[in-house]
């Protein structure tokens, strides 16, 4: 789909213009309304969770007589009392909704019973008066653990190209290493909630903070042992999810749908922050193995990666997350003779989950990690060394490790249009000059790529609908099968509305996200989500203006071409209507003014049996140059100054699009230096809230920001108006700081040791970089 023309006289909001997002103002006032802030029925119950205190045992004993005698307690719920299916894994079980006696607990944190209450208070008081009795047993907390035991939760993938273990040892120059990849807590303004309202003839709607309601519909029914048109689930808005509530979510929705069909109630469940950092998944943290062989310019020769995810207690959506580490482990490079392998391993902790990237960031900075080791050990510029590597369909060097083409060839200008903007040569050599003639404070600079593929990885999330009302005073009503989470894209698919029937945007009312409107859904996420609801909403808004169009020729007498759509017109030969004049005119007469579209990605396909196909309908591109400053006696550092170039093709909205680059960059510099999980040696996440667990705050911004979307790049596949996703990609432009921060440290050795820095680069792990290099140099 072409981009639209932009004319002096567009719409006010239509694709293409930088508008405010649609709960801009309400965000900042406090307007805008959560689960929790709605205006609950009147007798609503509270209701909370009992989790277990061990990582791995068997429950043996389960005394709830205080929970239910404790004041205002309504019903307590166990495994005993689910009239439906017990797990509610989303693709493979494993993820029981309670743990019951008898059963295995495989994680700190785990749900073993629901409490309803009178108050949020009684509930959370009733919920830890629980005596539960445990048989323990021997828990694997680490990865190293899980894959000495060979535990997994799922089969090992493998994608392999030529003969990796022959031409590695043919290879001019060879390096083996690894590499430890911390995880990261969503950490979502607003935490998991729901609220069923039970409804007549068994019917129950959920009102969820969910990415995936139909999912959350399906799970609900199960639960209650009904079918899916028995339940509904609504979602206006989230704040925030970031993945956290892709699958995580449903769970509390499940538990406090079975007690409002108990009690007869509407019922709100919502986890205070601790727990919900407890008893929720994270991003996979990762190992990386490799060896490498190169020649004397850093040209990789050979490849032999072993990617092995941390998934936690249960499959829950493992698979595809080490799979797209898998596909992402080239990042932006060509990959001659490959072997990766990629496991899937179990451990007694939370099953983690989808987070922002979904495994490509993990598989990207494996292979930034080995770039910058085969820069310091040739004594190159790493981004000499990424420039060779990059993929090159004038080299025949442009088809990726799994079989797909590199068809739009966007990163080498891309690259050299930032190494200019960004003045990287003339900063090389001053921060190489400042570091030799200071001791302690040592800076760094780096430039890295991203290249990241967007579809879903399982083909049959690819699809999407939409319904449009138009009413007779020309309002528009919008509904879709995307979710809101504070990423802008209902105002970007109203835009696309807005677009299409000439209409300011003003005019167009984009509705919650409901089962009962759009059904069948899929989650919004894989940076598809205005790719996919934007066409939906396009095609049905185009069957309107069609319908318009076909009813002026056969009213009016008139050819196609004498009907014009013009904002807030239609001009029907020499005839002028506003927009509500002639769709009032089209419904006097009976015409149709409401549609639905429905919309499913083309080209895309993957063969597991032989890792080869064309997972991606098309590649989303940037570059970020990140410069840094470290004391190298404390191990603290500082962001001074960040450039970055952004391809989002024919932008639907540049505002937004630069807002989602920047929240994605301070996000993944969050990952990859200060957000640290940790667990002690019962498998008790210690990282609780935001004492412990530091995410980026505004002072951790570089006062240099500087953001560019790249010009004149429109996707050469036909998404809408030519658009690229923004909501993933953004955040694997962080690999820059960490890739700054190592090159300060390795200023030390001269730049010709790879230090050995693993994420997130905390000050005390960038001391102890520090340390061993200067250890090393003496």
């Amino acid at each position: 789909m072409d981009k639209p023309v932009r004319k002096p006289d567009s719409p006010l909001g239509s694709a293409g213009q930088g508008v405010a997002h649609e709960s801009a103002a309400k965000h900042v006032s406090g307007e805008a309304i959560y689960i929790d802030d709605m205006r609950a029925p009147l007798g609503t119950l509270h209701a909370y969770v009992g989790l277990s205190d061990m990582a791995h045992g068997v429950v043996s004993g389960m005394s709830l007589a205080a929970v239910r005698n404790a004041p205002g307690v309504v019903d307590v719920i166990t495994r005993d009392d689910v009239p439906g299916i017990i797990d509610i894994g989303p693709v493979f079980p494993g993820d029981p909704l309670m743990v019951g006696v008898g059963d295995t607990v495989e994680f700190h944190g785990q749900v073993l019973f629901a409490v309803a209450a009178t108050n949020y208070a009684a509930a959370r008081r009733a919920a830890r008066l629980a005596k539960i009795e445990y048989t323990p047993l021997p828990a694997c907390l680490s990865i190293e653990d899980g894959l000495a035991a060979q535990s997994f939760v799922r089969p090992a993938h493998y994608q392999r190209r030529g003969d990796a273990g022959g031409a590695l040892s043919k290879a001019d120059h060879r390096l083996q290493g690894e590499l430890q990849i911390g995880g990261q807590e969503q950490m979502y303004l607003e935490g998991q909630a729901s609220l069923c309202v039970p409804e007549e003839d068994g019917g129950m709607l959920v009102y969820s903070s969910t990415q995936n309601p139909t999912e959350g519909q399906k799970l609900v029914a199960e639960v209650l042992g009904v079918d899916l048109h028995q339940v509904t689930v609504d979602t206006r808005r989230m704040g925030g999810a970031f993945g956290g509530k892709e699958t995580h979510a449903n769970q509390w929705a499940c538990l406090a749908a079975i007690l409002a069909r108990r009690s007869g109630r509407a019922v709100k469940l919502r986890l205070a922050r601790a727990d919900d950092m407890r008893a929720t998944g994270k991003r996979h943290h990762f190992l990386s193995r490799y060896d490498v062989g190169f020649d004397d310019q850093g040209r990789i020769q050979a490849l032999d990666l072993m990617l092995a995810g941390g998934c936690g207690m249960s499959p829950d959506l493992s698979d595809a997350i080490v799979d797209r580490a898998m596909f992402h482990s080239d990042n932006a490079y060509y990959l001659p003779d490959v072997a990766v392998a990629g496991h899937r391993v179990k451990t007694h902790t939370v099953s983690n989950t989808a987070f922002r990237g979904f495994g490509g960031p993990q598989g990207m900075v494996a292979i930034e990690d080995i770039i910058d080791a085969i820069a310091r050990e040739r004594g190159l510029d790493p981004l000499d060394v990424r420039k060779t590597n990059l993929y090159s369909a004038a080299a025949g060097r442009n088809t990726t490790h799994y079989g797909q083409e590199i068809e739009q060839e966007v990163l080498p200008l891309l690259i050299d249009r930032l190494e200019t903007t960004s003045d990287y040569r003339a900063r090389r050599q001053t921060i190489r000059d400042f570091n030799a003639s200071n001791p302690v404070l040592r800076r760094g600079l780096a430039l890295t790529p991203v290249k990241f593929g967007i579809s879903f990885t399982v083909q049959h999330l690819n699809q999407a609908g939409a319904l449009i009302h138009v009413y007779t005073d020309g309002s528009i009503q919008l509904n879709h099968g995307g979710t809101e989470m504070g990423q802008g894209l209902y105002t970007k698919v109203a835009q696309v509305v807005a677009e299409e029937l000439q209409v300011d945007i003003a005019h167009i009312r984009c509705t919650s996200t409901r089962t009962d409107k759009v059904p069948n859904t899929s989650p919004t996420a894989a940076s598809s989500g205005s790719d996919i609801n934007g066409m939906a909403a396009l095609a049905a808004a185009r069957k309107i203006r069609k319908r318009l169009t076909d009813f002026a020729c056969e009213h009016f007498a008139v050819s196609k071409e004498s009907v014009q759509f013009s904002p807030n017109r239609v001009t029907v030969d020499h005839r002028v209507f506003s927009f509500a004049e002639f769709v009032n005119l089209a419904y006097h007469h009976r015409i149709s003014l409401s549609a639905t579209g429905f919309y499913r990605t083309p080209k895309i396909h993957y063969d597991r049996e032989t890792a080869t196909g064309r997972p991606f309908y098309y590649f989303a591109n940037g570059a970020a140059v990140s410069e840094v400053l470290v004391d190298t006696l404390t191990g603290e550092y500082r962001v001074e100054r960040v450039d970055i170039c952004h391809d989002v093709g024919n932008s639907l909205n540049p505002a937004i699009d630069i807002g989602q680059i920047e929240g994605g960059f301070i996000q993944g510099m969050g990952w990859l230096t200060s957000e640290e999980l940790a667990w002690d040696d019962n498998g008790r996440l210690t990282t609780v809230g935001p004492a412990t667990y530091k995410i980026p705050a505004i002072g951790d911004t570089p006062p240099q920001f500087n953001v560019e979307l790249l010009p004149d790049s429109p996707n050469a596949e036909a998404t809408i108006f030519r658009s690229k996703a923004v909501g993933e990609p953004p955040l694997m432009l962080a690999i820059s700081v960490w890739s700054a921060i190592r090159d300060a440290v390795s200023s030390l050795a001269d730049y010709r040791v790879h230090p050995k820095l693993d994420t997130p680069a905390t000050p005390e792990r960038v001391l102890m970089a520090c340390e061993a290099l200067r250890q090393a140099s003496r």
